[in-house]
């Protein structure tokens, strides 16, 4: 029998948070990015509940040719461009688009060779300080590459830095608009933090929105605002069982380094998930779990195949008890329980991305 533990993709969740996105920013046309392999959902599971997006955005050519394998006939857009010169016979025999940030990007495009020209996004460093001509350098970079016969049509981007916090992007939406404002192009400027909190404002909107770890059901400003706040559902839960159940006495330890310490007599449940499964090592005592859909908070130092919990919320678990590490839980009395996944983040001192991203190949993964 294979361990009780897997990973479900929601695929009714990810078309109703793609559908978020557009209500977030009516008139805008939508990227679903799908890099980090759809932020470990999986390109391929994904795509059925995302491909009523406009294009997809994503980073390699490899992504974009398993999307293409789909019959994916839209847009694709390679959001940090081409790594090296011979990258642009793949755009033009796959039709991708790509970002351009640098000047080596357009000495690669000058020297191209193709019957078809490019379509590309000409990236602006607005202050986020990772990719992007600064504005200085950017009108001449947009007339360099709107004068060669390898580009069809120039797009103008940018990526905010502070969207989902206090500072916000008045900042560098104002440098952006004020330095592009007489340039042709379609605009994009909003991801996942400005696409729900900034894209009613049809400047900041632009033509294309970048929604990425909204469509995954988490929200890009936790914990100031939930993805139920949001309106977004859960798209990827981890499950397991409890395969064990000890009782401990005052006194008595759990796990490697004896870091939990029983001060009153505890019903200890085992759940088969562990570091080597993705679940984050450093989680401490009081990580929120649900047993058979009750809230339980993890003791003990967490191992590569296993958790322990304090069962003393769930009287009625036993060994088969559902685990739900984060995600969509059991129905329980009739009502859907759920364990956000940007909570147990929290907890683990992390975000909601990575734990996604860090699924382990060795957990079994299916749509449903």
């Amino acid at each position: 029998m294979p361990r009780p533990l897997e990973a479900l993709i929601h695929v009714d969740a990810l078309l109703h948070n793609l559908q978020r996105a557009r209500d977030c920013a009516p008139d805008a046309r939508v990227w679903a990015v799908v890099k980090a392999n759809a932020y470990g959902h999986g390109v391929e599971r994904a795509f059925e509940g995302l491909r009523a997006a406009d294009g997809f955005a994503l980073l390699d050519v490899a992504e974009a040719q398993r999307l293409r394998k789909l019959d994916w006939r839209g847009p694709i857009l390679l959001l940090e461009g081409v790594f090296e010169a011979r990258d642009l016979e793949w755009c033009s025999r796959l039709g991708l688009w790509h970002v351009v940030h640098c000047d080596e990007q357009i000495d690669w495009l000058a020297q191209h060779k193709t019957e078809w020209p490019h379509r590309v996004f000409l990236k602006m460093n607005t202050g986020m300080n990772r990719l992007g001509f600064t504005p200085p350098a950017f009108r001449s970079a947009w007339a360099r590459l709107s004068a060669l016969p390898q580009v069809d049509e120039v797009s103008l981007m940018t990526h905010f830095s502070d969207a989902d916090g206090p500072r916000g992007i008045a900042h560098q939406t104002e440098l952006f608009l004020s330095t592009c404002a007489d340039l042709s192009g379609e605009r994009s400027l909003c991801n996942s933090a400005g696409t729900l909190r900034h894209a009613q404002d049809a400047s900041v909107r632009g033509d294309w929105v970048r929604p990425g770890i909204m469509l995954y059901g988490s929200s890009p400003d936790y914990p100031e605002h939930s993805a139920a706040h949001w309106g977004l559902q859960a798209t990827m839960t981890l499950k397991s069982h409890v395969i064990a159940i000890q009782h401990l006495k005052v006194g008595d330890t759990v796990g490697y380094g004896s870091r939990f310490v029983a001060n009153h007599d505890v019903r200890l449940g085992v759940v088969a998930c562990g570091y080597a499964d993705g679940y984050p090592r450093h989680a401490p005592d009081g990580t929120p779990l649900l047993i058979d859909g009750v809230r339980v908070p993890l003791i003990g130092r967490v191992s590569m195949d296993m958790v322990t919990v304090d069962l003393s919320a769930a009287p009625q678990a036993k060994v088969g008890s559902e685990a739900t590490l984060w995600g969509q839980g059991p129905l329980v009395d009739g009502h859907a329980t759920l364990l956000p996944i940007d909570e147990v983040a929290q907890h683990c001192g992390t975000v909601g991305y990575e734990l996604m991203c860090a699924l382990s190949q060795r957990v079994p993964v299916s749509a449903v």
